[in-house]
């Protein structure tokens, strides 16, 4: 009775009890009455008592915390595999005293192993595999003397393993893989004489492999791979003659391979790769005749591969890839006639490919690429018909490609990328139905394109790129709907590029560049929806420009217009490259909308006016290129946005005001080159906070005054810096700042000497001609004294004797200096556009107020009149006047 009620609690307290289905026979009723023995799941024995639990997936979710373990006195099986149940594992599991198989695995049970099952002294099988388990192993589990099968795999265990575990002397089974258990293997599992399949992998342990373990003459299986283990692998290790497996890779492993591994002659599987196991492979494996798996890939062995390999006749995959063996491939290899899997790429192997390969009628993948290995393709690789992979890559292949290879029809990838083979592409390749990559790249290729390579329908990559080939692009290249990655550049094709690759729907790359094409760029290329990496560059193509691209790159060719406007709604574009055409106009600001771009190249076209305002907007741009342009105006000021850009070049223009001191704000500028402009003005002195600022190019231009104190002006070459008017600085080439102060003392004398008393004497007639002016106004008739105040004669008038009327006027046509009338800022000062009621345009140059050390007022003042009148733009007249204002100096 009291069983019964305790398992209808525990049923209570799962969170799915109400499903009808569950556990539907777990009721108390005239036919049960007391006894659970006829329920679901539940075994009784000859006393009544309950001894059995077995309810493995049948979607219980809850917790054990409401099982009364204490109720059932006689349980000696308990079987919850595979359930949804979850929480701690209570410790009262303990007190279930004559259990002997508990399996808990294949649940969400977490927190800690409770060390209470150490008093199940009758336990022969614990499983508490694929929980959710952490902390360490109880050492009270190494109490368990009946135990001959313990699984804790797929959890989170960790810490060191208790060495009390080497007291479990009747144990056949581990596993505690899958887990995070560090420090050494305890040396006390060479006790476990029963022992026949330890797995430790996937964990962290570190030190060596315990000599220790060479006792366990009844093992079957040794899983150690993806540890940290070090030191060599101890020769004990050959005493294991019943070992069927042995793995031992992803570690760092050292040293030689022990030859005592040669006398295990019932082992079928050996993966001994990714460590850094040194010397040559012992030609003892040749006695593995049992061996159907041998993996030694990515060591540093070296020396021959052993001839005595030709005798494990059994072996079906051969993995000795990315080591350091050289010599040539022994003919013995093609003994193997159960070989599906031969790997021993990335050695030093040399010789020819050995022409016995082709008896190897069940191989599936053969990797021999970055090699050293030299002649022709055999033609009896064309036997191989169970071929899915050839990989014979950087090698130094020659002559010419073998017709045979069209007999693979089950090859899904050729690899004869960088080699030396010549002769034409076999048109026997368009057999191959099932090839999904062909690489040809990097070879000495001639003659045309086969047109039959237009029926390999699924095809995803076609690689021909830097080979002779000559002719046509095939049409029937059109037919290939599957292909994402279409490589033909550097190699000798003409023609026109066929409309038919618009039919290319799933298209990523083409890459047709340095060719002889000619002709307009089809229109249809626009429906390549999916292409997001596109070059046409040096070819003879003309024509306009396809729409639908992620990257474009149609440098070097004879495009000639202005930049589509439609550029601006690729969305995706991240580099754009149109350097060195023929390409005119303003750019349009909707180019500022390619929110994607990093990489923009516009040089060494014919591009002019203003550089659009918009580029500001371009905050991912990295590399901006506007070089050997025809581009006028000023820098916008909107270009500190981009704060991302490392290097920007607009030299070899014809950009003119002064460089923005906005320009200090793009702090992650590493290379700027300003060289062969008209700028003017000082260089600002922020640009002395750029500290990324690695190279600058500022020759040839109008500037003068002090450079920067900044390593990039210091360290720069004076061809940096030649060309200008008046830069000094402590540079090598350049005249030092104190020379130029003392001169510009000299000058101020004469300024106050000369210059002081002819402005005496011209304020004096001014005041003269002025009383004049004055009496005349009085006898003008009202006709007169309403003249037209756009008579360039009047304007004269007022700007040179009506001060005070122009200033107020000035101040309230740019709203007292608003920055939304500003249409430039320099060094010296800011530009406006002042339109007056009149409807006179105007330019109004608003001077900073002179700081100490720096230039006089007077020589910027110069500077800046002789500036603006030679300004030519369709929103500013010729030079009228100045006032001066106590309100803004």
């Amino acid at each position: 009775m009291e069983e019964a009620h305790a398992l209808l609690r525990w049923k209570t307290s799962l969170q799915n009890h109400n499903n009808g289905s569950l556990l539907s026979s777990w009721t108390l009723n005239n036919v049960t009455k007391t006894s659970p023995c006829a329920w679901v799941g539940i075994h009784c024995n000859r006393g009544g008592r309950v001894n059995s639990i077995n309810l493995t997936s049948i979607g219980l979710k809850g917790m054990l915390h409401d099982f009364s373990f204490s109720s059932f006195p006689h349980l000696a099986y308990l079987d919850l595999w595979h359930n949804q149940l979850y929480g701690n594992i209570p410790p009262q599991i303990g007190n279930i005293s004559r259990l002997k198989y508990l399996d808990l695995s294949s649940n969400l049970f977490f927190g800690t192993i409770p060390p209470e099952i150490g008093h199940l002294s009758y336990l022969k099988t614990l499983q508490l595999f694929e929980n959710q388990l952490n902390g360490s192993i109880p050492y009270e589990i190494g109490r368990l003397s009946s135990l001959n099968y313990l699984a804790l795999y797929s959890n989170y265990l960790e810490d060191l393993i208790p060495p009390s575990l080497g007291n479990l002397s009747n144990l056949d089974t581990l596993h505690l893989y899958d887990n995070s258990l560090s420090d050494s293997i305890p040396s006390e599992f060479g006790n476990l004489r029963s022992l026949s399949m330890l797995s430790l992998g996937y964990n962290k342990f570190s030190g060596s492999i315990p000599h220790s373990l060479g006792n366990l003459t009844n093992l079957a299986t040794l899983y150690l791979h993806n540890n940290s283990l070090f030191d060599s692998i101890p020769s004990e290790l050959g005493n294991l003659r019943s070992l069927s497996m042995l793995s031992l890779g992803y570690n760092k492993l050292s040293g030689s391979i022990p030859h005592s591994l040669g006398n295990l002659t019932n082992l079928a599987t050996l993966y001994l790769y990714e460590n850094s196991l040194s010397g040559s492979i012992p030609s003892e494996f040749g006695n593995l005749r049992s061996l159907s798996m041998l993996n030694l890939g990515y060591n540093k062995l070296n020396g021959i591969i052993p001839h005595s390999l030709g005798n494990l006749t059994n072996l079906a995959t051969l993995y000795i890839h990315n080591n350091s063996l050289s010599g040539s491939i022994p003919s013995e290899i093609g003994n193997l006639r159960s070989l599906s899997n031969l790997g021993l790429s990335g050695n030093k192997l040399s010789g020819s490919i050995p022409p016995s390969l082709g008896y190897l009628s069940n191989l599936a993948t053969l990797y021999l690429y970055s090699n050293s290995l030299f002649d022709s393709i055999p033609s009896e690789l064309g036997n191989l018909r169970s071929l899915s992979m050839l990989s014979l890559g950087y090698n130094k292949l020659s002559g010419s490609i073998p017709h045979s290879l069209g007999n693979l029809t089950n090859l899904a990838t050729l690899d004869l990328y960088d080699n030396s083979l010549s002769g034409s592409i076999p048109s026997e390749f368009g057999n191959l139905r099932s090839l999904s990559t062909l690489s040809l790249g990097y070879n000495k290729l001639s003659g045309s394109i086969p047109h039959s390579l237009g029926n390999l329908t699924n095809l995803d990559a076609l690689y021909l790129y830097d080979n002779s080939l000559s002719g046509s692009i095939p049409g029937e290249i059109g037919n290939l709907r599957s292909i994402s990655n279409l490589a033909l550049n550097n190699n000798k094709l003409s023609g026109s590029i066929p409309q038919s690759l618009g039919n290319l729907s799933n298209l990523v790359i083409l890459y047709l560049y340095n060719n002889s094409l000619f002709d307009s760029i089809p229109s249809e290329l626009g429906n390549l929806r999916s292409l997001s990496m596109l070059s046409f560059a040096y070819n003879k193509l003309s024509g306009s420009i396809p729409h639908s691209l992620g990257v474009l790159d149609l440098s070097s060719n004879h495009i000639v217009g202005e930049i589509p406007t439609e550029l601006g709604k690729l969305n995706f574009l991240i580099k754009l490259i149109l350097a060195q055409n023929q390409l005119s106009g303003q750019l349009s600001p909707k180019l500022g909308s390619l929110a994607q771009l990093e990489h923009l190249d516009l040089s060494s076209n014919r591009l002019s006016n203003s550089i659009p305002k918009s580029f500001g907007n371009l905050v991912k741009l990295h590399y901006l290129n506007l070089s050997n342009n025809q581009f006028s105006r000023g820098i916008p000021i909107k270009l500190e946005e981009l704060i991302h850009l490392s290097e920007l070049d607009l030299s070899h223009n014809f950009l003119r005001e002064a460089i923005p001191s906005q320009i200090c704000i793009m702090q992650s500028l590493e290379n700027l080159n300003l060289s062969h402009n008209s700028l003017v003005g000082l260089i600002p002195s922020c640009f002395e906070k750029m500290h990324g600022l690695l190279r600058i190019d500022i020759s040839y231009n109008e500037l003068q005054g002090p450079i920067p104190n900044s390593i990039a002006f210091r360290d720069a070459p004076i061809e940096a810096l030649q060309g200008n008017k008046g830069l000094c600085g402590d540079v090598k080439g350049l005249p030092s700042c104190k020379t130029l102060k003392s001169n510009k003392q000299a000058l101020r004398k004469i300024w106050v000497v000369v210059v002081f008393p002819l402005l005496g004497i011209v304020a004096l007639l001014i005041s003269l001609i002025g009383l004049f002016f004055k009496f005349q106004r009085r006898n003008n008739d009202l006709q007169t004294q309403q003249s037209s105040p756009g008579n360039t004669r009047g304007l004269l008038s007022v700007l040179t004797f009506e001060g005070k009327i122009v200033y107020e006027e000035i101040i309230r046509a740019t709203n007292d200096f608003d920055d939304e009338h500003c249409i430039g800022k320099g060094g010296q000062g800011s530009v406006y556009k002042a339109e007056l009621a009149s409807g006179e345009i105007v330019a109004v140059k608003k001077f900073h107020s002179p700081l100490p050390g720096e230039m006089t007022f007077q020589q910027e003042f110069l500077n800046e009149v002789k500036a603006l009148t030679e300004i030519r733009h369709r929103n500013i007249v010729k030079f009228y006047g100045f006032c001066s204002h106590v309100r803004h100096s």
